[in-house]
Formats: structure tokens, C-alpha cells, sequence
């Protein structure tokens, strides 16, 4: 009896589904300021002839919670700079900037690349605002190694009066890349069918083992009646 038992009980350690990622909440710094409810920024064309780029508002991600398996995060090697790959494949891309630094920002060049056979092609650049602290990259394609760069550019220097000394402009920071690659939407599917079967099987070895419980404990050993009393002549 004991070893149907313990089998049941393997079985259902195996069969047991794993706990649920808790949703990681926006840490404090990753959100813009309250007094900050727009993000301006300029989709910039390839080719310095093309012009500068439209300007553009977008309302920041307040609250966004990247939740597995809906979304994956990846940071960069500082930890300043993080993407959410969503499954509709739009990319979340957040910063933070510690306050003393951010009041020397004047504004932030986001460069994004993928990764080809035998060389990287450019695929979007964008120059934001001092006060934007997120960027959604609507679409991405499957497969696809993306790098996103992001470099604050710093405030320009002001021109010096005659009685006082050149003000030396800060040098740019050095620029925040992380890297990601979209999950197929063909390889979720597989993943989410293998996922039913597998736990369909479970059920299946789980019943199979009660049932060889049950026989073992009461058709293979019959219950053999307790020796009655004799009576005393």
C-alpha cells in the first residue's frame, strides 16, 4: 500500500501547476512627475536631409505592471533602463533618472537597431523630452534581436558674460542599451497546447494510480475475519 501511495504523491508534486508570478508594480523614480502630463517627442527620419521629425505628444504609462506570462521584462546592464515585450508585440520602454541628474537633462535620443545576419540595421530614432520617462514601440516583429539604446543629452551651455567666467557644457552620459528579442506567437501557441496536455496526461496517471490503490488495498490482499471464540463445552 505504501508504494501506490508514494507514487500518487510524486505524481502529484510533478502535476502541480507553478505559483503565479506576482505583478511587479512601477518602482518610485520610473514614472514622470505629476506636473509632467505630457511626453513630447520627434520620430526623426533616416538620412540628415529628411527634415527634423514631427512633433508629437503622448501621455505617459502611469501604473503599468509588467505581469508574466503577458509580458517580459529585460534590463539593461545599469538597471536605469528596462523593456516590457508585450504579447500584441508593442515594446514598453522605461527609464528613471536619479533627481539631481534629471535636472540637467535636456532631452533623450532613443536609437533602436536589430540584428541582421552579418550587420545591424537601424529601425527608429527619437528624440524625447526632458520629462518623459517611457516610450511604446507599437511593433515588433517575432524573432527579431532589437537593441534600444537611450542617452540623456545634457542642458547647453549659456553664453558667458564679459566680467565672468565660459561655462564649460557637460559631456553627454553614455548611452543605456538593452536587448530583447519578441517570442513567436506561433511558439506561445505550442507552448500553451503542450502545457493542456501535459496536465490532461496528469489527470490520467493520477486516476490510474488511485484505481491501482483501491485494487492492491482490497482485491489483491483479502481481509481475513478475526478467529471467533469457542465456546466451552
Amino acid at each position: 500500500m505504501r508504494a501506490p501511495l508514494l507514487l500518487l504523491l510524486l505524481l502529484l508534486a510533478a502535476c502541480a501547476p507553478p505559483p503565479c508570478a506576482a505583478a511587479a508594480p512601477t518602482p518610485p523614480g520610473w514614472e514622470p512627475s505629476a506636473d509632467a502630463p505630457w511626453c513630447p517627442y520627434k520620430v526623426l527620419p533616416e538620412g540628415p536631409e529628411a527634415g527634423g521629425g514631427r512633433l508629437c505628444f503622448r501621455s505617459p504609462a502611469r501604473g503599468f505592471r509588467c505581469q508574466a506570462p503577458a509580458c517580459a521584462a529585460h534590463a539593461s546592464a545599469g538597471r536605469s533602463l528596462r523593456a516590457s515585450v508585450l504579447r500584441n508585440r508593442s515594446v514598453l520602454l522605461q527609464w528613471r533618472l536619479a533627481p539631481a541628474e534629471a535636472r540637467r537633462v535636456r532631452a533623450f535620443a532613443l536609437n533602436c537597431s536589430w540584428r541582421g545576419a552579418y550587420t545591424r540595421f537601424p529601425c527608429e530614432r527619437v528624440l524625447l523630452g526632458a520629462s518623459c520617462r517611457d516610450y511604446l514601440l507599437p511593433d515588433v516583429h517575432d524573432g527579431v534581436r532589437y537593441r534600444l539604446c537611450l542617452q540623456s543629452l545634457p542642458l547647453r551651455a549659456e553664453p558667458a558674460v564679459a566680467s565672468e567666467p565660459a561655462v564649460v557644457p557637460e559631456p553627454a552620459a553614455s548611452a543605456e542599451c538593452v536587448e530583447f528579442a519578441a517570442e513567436p506567437a506561433g511558439m506561445r501557441e505550442i507552448v500553451v497546447a503542450m502545457t493542456a496536455v501535459g496536465g490532461s496526461i496528469c489527470v490520467m496517471l493520477v486516476v490510474i494510480c488511485l484505481l491501482v490503490a483501491y485494487i492492491t488495498e482490497n482485491l489483491m490482499h483479502p481481509a481475513f475475519g478475526r478467529p471467533g471464540l469457542r465456546r466451552q463445552p
